[in-house]
């Protein structure tokens, strides 16, 4: 499989310069979900604010110590959203610095209906792996503002990858989470994964000019405005494949995953199912197609 960023290859646990203010650490958590590992980034030159602390890796924990210089304190955890290779390490960052812990709230947090009605009935998420315990010390809505010395961030939930996912804008700067990243299209898992949210989030985040996309994995986004119609049409291409797949009759998500994903591995093919359950669902509320009953991982969808 063709390496979609071959000029990436940060060193883990060694704090790169991004830009002034802007620091970098690799997660040694490297895998084909999360490309060579988690992003953690340490904004400011005093106050010190930690972007998505990473998985429960000691060694990172360290990594991320070591990198304040003299005179610099961590004084917030800042975390996007409840995944398990973006969230856990924020609890042990916070006894070792004293700082607070901020998100938008525990896992489930930000779910539309149709989305809390298929987790209550039995359909879990597949992918990262869900941070169950993750609870913030401070809610942040949409729009929040968080500052200390020499910065401030604005917080924007951007659900879609999850629906407890928040984006922090810097001026024009967007620490972009899972939500838009280089190297590869999101995850979009129900019921922790929404299409439609996803598809609104990017949507929005249209409506501002950005100057860079730090993103939770590989390298910066420098043309965000690209990038996201790159994103949005990639979507509605795929929703095309699969109601273009539904003209031979009913299938799964899974069966149409076979048809369309050609060129996947086999390992992320259920994955790639997921994601096409999410264009299932989505569709479904669109009245573009049908589930032969309620709406489950393995019912058989019928094009209207």
């Amino acid at each position: 499989m063709r390496d979609p960023q071959p000029d990436f290859h940060p060193v883990s646990g060694v704090a790169e310069v991004l830009a002034p203010g802007v620091r970098r650490v690799l997660a040694p958590n490297p895998s084909p979900m999360t490309y060579r590992g988690t992003n953690s980034y340490l904004l400011g030159t005093r106050d010190i604010a930690v972007i998505d602390p990473g998985p429960d890796d000691r060694g990172h924990l360290e990594a991320i110590l070591r990198a304040l210089m003299p005179g610099q304190r961590v004084t917030h955890i800042l975390v996007t959203h409840a995944h398990l290779d973006h969230s856990p390490l924020a609890r042990a960052l916070s006894q070792q610095t004293g700082a607070p812990i901020l998100g938008f709230g525990p896992p489930e947090a930000g779910r539309r209906p149709v989305m809390q009605a298929l987790a209550e009935g039995g359909l879990v998420g597949g992918g990262e792996g869900v941070d169950r315990g993750f609870v913030p010390d401070q809610a942040l809505a949409d729009g929040d503002i968080v500052q200390a010395d020499g910065w401030r961030i604005e917080a924007l939930h951007t659900p879609g990858h999850m629906a407890n996912h928040l984006s922090f804008a810097c001026g024009d700067v967007l620490f972009s989470g899972d939500l838009v990243m280089g190297w590869a299209s999101s995850l979009v898992s129900p019921p922790d994964g929404d299409l439609t949210a996803f598809m609104a989030s990017l949507e929005r985040l249209q409506t501002r000019d950005w100057s860079v996309f730090h993103a939770g994995h590989g390298a910066p986004v420098l043309d965000p405005a690209a990038r996201l119609a790159e994103l949005l049409a990639h979507r509605r291409a795929r929703e095309a494949a699969i109601l273009d797949a539904l003209t031979d009759g009913p299938a799964t998500a899974r069966a149409l995953a076979d048809r369309i994903y050609t060129d996947t591995p086999a390992a992320l093919l259920p994955a790639a199912a997921r994601n096409v359950l999410s264009h299932l669902i989505d569709m479904t509320e669109n009245f573009r197609v049908e589930p032969d009953r309620e709406l489950a991982e393995d019912a058989q969808f019928r094009r209207l």
